[in-house]
């Protein structure tokens, strides 16, 4: 939320050519244990059930602030009703499940999201962690004063009990960080998430600001234990600079590509070409950012279909020369492979 696009040239700029890409070191591949599972809104699911997904989207967003942030700002039924069709729709595409990003005091609602799952048959995940980016405009008071220790403790109370009394549990932890350096309440921020993860296995998703915050974050985690391949670097797009992009892969990290849509689609389509042949495909996510109904704004506002990576990005991929095996290897494996649960030290 919300992320700025990228073009071709932006990622093979900067002297990175793919020679030189594919000279980098290969990524840690992390397999996926019989024992893992994804934490859906419904119920955990073995990874292999996942599925195609989409693992950066938004149902509902409420940007006032987390001192303004209250479940009397909308109705839930018009939410649901909104939302719905979307959802459906996108279901019909053959996507299987979404990555549902909003954080508690930003507009998060674990019930209305259970609700919307078993009604479109998405298998929908929602997250635990807090939102320290626009200068921690959307983290609350006690996140300033406690010790990452503590909020660390709160997120894991979630994956123990589930959110807000309702039982449903957390999938992953959703972070977000403004540009490096690093303020002190994003490095507490990202300390807490490390924390949660070495208790919970839940994977790290940052939104971040550029990519030297990335690789502040990536830092962070690694000192407090955590391998990269329990981080994904939210809207990577934002960076322009691709040698970043590869040393973010080179500690292991998952890099999203996250902003995709129908303008985009192309430019999408060639960075991902340029990844396939530096030989990481395996550690990218590919996403919208999109939805999602606007608190305060009549109707929810614009709602974005999710629908531009199956009317576009496939058919320019195919047209690329991409095997079904490689664009399952986006859709299908590397999603499963980056939220499985379980606990990745370094």
């Amino acid at each position: 939320m919300p992320s700025q696009t990228f073009t071709r040239r932006g990622f093979l700029k900067a002297g990175c050519t793919l020679a030189a890409c594919s000279a980098l070191p290969p990524a840690v591949r992390a397999s996926v244990p019989a024992a893992a599972s994804i934490m859906t809104v419904t119920g955990a699911i073995k990874p292999g059930a996942l599925g195609i997904t989409l693992p950066h989207e938004h149902v509902m967003v409420d940007f006032i602030g987390a001192e303004g942030v209250s479940r009397d700002r909308y109705n839930a039924e018009e939410v649901f009703n909104v939302a719905l069709p979307y959802l459906v729709q996108l279901r019909r595409s053959g996507c299987r499940s979404l990555f549902e990003c909003t954080p508690a005091w930003l507009g998060r609602d674990a019930a209305l999201l259970q609700r919307l799952s078993k009604a479109s048959g998405l298998q929908m995940i929602t997250n635990t962690g807090y939102y320290s980016a626009v200068g921690g405009k959307y983290l609350p008071p006690h996140a300033y004063t406690e010790p990452a220790e503590a909020l660390a403790e709160r997120w894991v109370k979630e994956w123990q009990d589930g959110i807000d009394g309702t039982g449903i549990r957390p999938g992953f932890v959703k972070i977000s960080v403004d540009g490096a350096p690093l303020k002190d309440y994003n490095q507490k921020i990202v300390k807490a998430a490390a924390l949660c993860h070495l208790r919970s296995g839940l994977t790290v998703a940052a939104h971040t600001g550029n990519g030297a915050a990335a690789l502040e974050e990536i830092r962070i985690m690694r000192e407090n234990g955590v391998h990269g391949s329990a981080f994904v670097w939210v809207h990577a797009q934002n960076e322009k600079d691709p040698k970043i992009h590869m040393e973010a892969i080179r500690l292991g990290a998952w890099v999203e590509f996250d902003g995709l849509n129908d303008q985009n689609a192309g430019d999408y389509a060639a960075v991902l070409q340029a990844m396939k042949t530096a030989g990481h495909l395996n550690r990218i996510l590919v996403s919208h950012d999109a939805g999602w109904y606007h608190v305060g704004e009549q109707g929810g506002g614009n709602y974005r279909a999710y629908n531009t990576v199956f009317e576009k990005l496939l058919p320019a991929l195919k047209k690329a020369g991409f095997t079904a095996r490689e664009t399952d290897q986006l859709l299908l494996v590397n999603p499963r492979e980056a939220f499985s649960i379980r606990v990745r030290k370094v």
